[in-house]
């Protein structure tokens, strides 16, 4: 009798990544480490939908170029673009079946920081992601970070790191120094590219 091999164990970390910062990536490397997964996948949204209106996005290119650079080799994580390769607005849902179409024996997990867990259910089809994948909440040590509206989930317990992206953008425009915040692959790109200027 041929046993049946289970699928892969895949993290999923979606973000706008605009720009990619250290905390981003001690989450991914916290997740992957503590639930044995065998990678997890930054994804980058092509059209985030809760930030449409907002403020300026940087292109979708752009931001992709500086998570690639940003992960570069590191074991276990790898930058999708299967959102950008979408047209119209990002949804987790979406590139949920869509991974689950490709690799029908994988496990999906969904990696979700303390802001995005506690607003869980005003994503669209909240429902329908929480039935897709295992959720995953990366969160500072303390007070659990509940997710709404879903009784089963995960904690991964992460270092403290103060870092936003929209701090980060504040910085480079005000000519202050982002060392340390940004992962060096990615800051180079942020300056090729010449980036929130």
């Amino acid at each position: 009798m041929v046993r049946h091999r289970p699928g892969r164990r895949i993290g999923i970390f979606g973000g706008t990544f605009d720009p990619p910062h250290i905390g981003h990536l001690v989450a991914a490397v916290d997740a992957q480490q503590a639930l044995a997964l065998d990678v997890v996948l930054l994804v980058v949204a092509g059209e985030p939908w809760q930030k449409a209106g907002t403020r300026e996005i940087s292109a979708a290119e752009d931001r992709l170029a500086m998570v690639r650079a940003a992960v570069a080799d590191t074991p276990g994580l790898e930058v999708s673009a299967i959102e950008m390769e979408r047209p119209g607005p990002s949804y987790t849902a979406d590139t949920l079946v869509a991974l689950l179409a490709a690799e029908p024996d994988a496990e999906l997990f969904l990696i979700l920081g303390n802001d995005a867990a506690a607003g869980f259910e005003s994503w669209e089809r909240h429902e329908e992601v929480a039935s897709l994948a295992a959720l995953v909440v990366v969160d500072r040590p303390g007070s659990p970070t509940p997710v709404d509206g879903v009784r089963r989930w995960t904690r991964v317990e992460t270092l403290e790191l103060e870092i936003s992206s929209t701090e980060i953008r504040e910085r480079v425009a005000s000519g202050r120094s982002i060392r340390y915040l940004v992962p060096p692959g990615a800051a180079a790109v942020l300056r090729e590219r010449d980036l929130y200027r």
